[in-house]
């Protein structure tokens, strides 16, 4: 699974995690995290995530 970076804070979202703290589920792809997620640090939307390089 593609880890996802946040474009403003630098952020990495690792599937393998998730995002317990915030209702994410670990081994969630990215893909399947809702539209409304946040960034856990710097709040931003899920739109400014990019595919890690």
């Amino acid at each position: 699974m593609t880890k996802y970076v946040c474009a403003v804070c630098g952020y990495v979202y690792e599937p393998l995690d998730g995002d317990p703290d915030h209702g994410i589920a670990p081994n969630t792809p990215f893909e399947d995290v809702p539209d409304d997620w946040t960034c856990p640090l710097c709040g931003v939307g899920k739109e400014n995530f990019e595919p890690e390089a």
